[in-house]
């Protein structure tokens, strides 16, 4: 079938030179628009002509979320103040929040790349896109909706919470697809199931963003709604917002759109390359961003390239599942543990649920400890407890390298949250 949003370019040969081209273009804006980069390009001793090869994209010098709190209230301004059509905010809760701004154009790719997320999903113009996530100077409410509207989907734009609405548009509209945070999707899985209503509902797909996503979360999501689709989608504000890849329907890792974006996966302390299938901290570099283009910016997000030719048949190179942030690792008796990697080694554990926290202390020997709490599956009960967390130490000493206690909790005896849930307590003093 013809593809209405397809990428830049046909054939994987073809991506250097359009990066390139972009690279070149996104410098050259950059140092003749905005005095920021204009004085960090400097400092660095470099100048637009210096970029002739991608591999010179290692000559530019890093942005960063404290270069956007500092450049307060517009940062990376790089257009007149009048060609600005909308702004944007990340939802962070500390020091002055990062805004980012869009022209026209800007708008008018983050709407192509999040129809072909639509698209890839595979999605038709018969479907009905119930948008759960936030609305205002957050990006996800904008981006769902407009997308969707561009794909040309009819859109419900519910919002999050209010699972009494949800459930009724569920029902009544015949909602196709739901778009949500993980922690909502979860939420609205467990009400469904709860009220005995997933054999009348429609619904086909899910379309999850936001926050970090485990396996078994994906699991119970598909287990409770009844559909054989869930569908992870990046997004960052920075960069444009949600939308700027998604998850193969093969689930052998995200696609992202290359044709809009270099991203470079750098060792966290040394931001050299990582080698292949190692995690690293994802890094954008925009190849056509107006107003706030984006130079080699540190996400602290962290992931890993997934290497080789997808099953799907889909060109755009791939990405693994976000494992965590580099500045939220944890570092346990002289181990660095990332959130995401707990996900991995639950998702592998039989019987393990969907929801868990961690905990690290120091207690009064001096020593740190850690303990998880994790769901048990909502299919057993009590007497699977013991060889549950056993097993489940177990894995954690095996793949982690380090021990740990394990309370098993009945299922849904765990918060659940509209949006992001917090799984990480780290309760040590310095």
């Amino acid at each position: 079938m013809l593809k209405r949003f397809p990428p830049k370019y046909a054939t994987p040969g073809e991506l250097p030179a359009l990066q390139l081209e972009g690279l070149q273009w996104t410098v050259a804006h950059a140092f003749r628009n905005s005095p920021f980069y204009r004085r960090r390009l400097e400092t660095a001793g470099v100048s637009p002509g210096d970029i002739r090869s991608l591999g010179d994209l290692a000559k530019l010098p890093f942005t960063t979320a404290e270069d956007l709190r500092e450049g307060y209230p517009l940062p990376l301004l790089s257009v007149p103040p009048r060609e600005i059509v909308r702004i944007h905010s990340s939802s962070g809760t500390t020091g002055k929040r990062k805004i980012l701004c869009y022209t026209r154009k800007d708008i008018d790719d983050w709407l192509q790349m999040f129809a072909r997320c639509y698209e890839m999903a595979g999605l038709s113009r018969e479907d009905r896109v119930q948008i759960c996530v936030g609305y205002g100077l957050w990006t996800a409410g904008a981006g769902f909706q407009l997308g969707a509207e561009k794909f040309g989907a009819m859109t419900i734009p519910s919002g999050p919470g209010n699972l009494d609405l949800q459930c009724t548009f569920l029902l009544d509209l015949q909602t196709t697809v739901v778009c949500c945070t993980a922690s909502m999707g979860l939420l609205l899985a467990e009400e469904i199931h709860g009220r005995g209503l997933r054999g009348r509902l429609n619904l086909k797909k899910v379309i999850m963003g936001a926050e970090r996503t485990s396996e078994a979360t994906v699991a119970a999501i598909k287990d409770l709604l009844g559909v054989r689709e869930v569908y992870d989608i990046p997004g960052l504000t920075e960069l444009y917002g949600p939308g700027t890849g998604l998850s193969c329907a093969h689930e052998s890792g995200i696609h992202y759109w290359a044709d809009y974006y270099i991203l470079e996966i750098l060792d966290p302390d040394t931001l050299d390359p990582v080698g292949p299938g190692e995690i690293g901290e994802m890094v954008y570099t925009t190849l056509g961003k107006e107003a706030a283009p984006l130079i080699r910016y540190r996400s602290r997000d962290l992931t890993r390239l997934v290497e080789g030719a997808c099953p799907c048949g889909c060109i755009l190179p791939r990405h693994d599942r976000i494992l965590g942030r580099s500045d939220d690792m944890i570092v346990f008796r002289g181990v660095n543990i990332y959130p995401g990697q707990v996900d991995e080694v639950l998702s592998r554990v039989d019987g393990a649920g969907s929801e868990h926290q961690v905990f690290f202390e120091r207690r009064e020997d001096g020593k740190d400890y850690m303990a998880l709490k994790v769901e048990r599956s909502g299919h057993l009960g009590e007497s699977a407890d013991m060889p549950l967390s056993r097993a489940i130490a177990a894995e954690i000493k095996r793949n982690l390298m380090v021990s740990c206690s394990v309370e098993i909790l009945p299922h849904g005896a765990l918060p659940r949250s509209e949006r992001k849930t917090r799984r990480i307590f780290d309760n040590r003093r310095y």
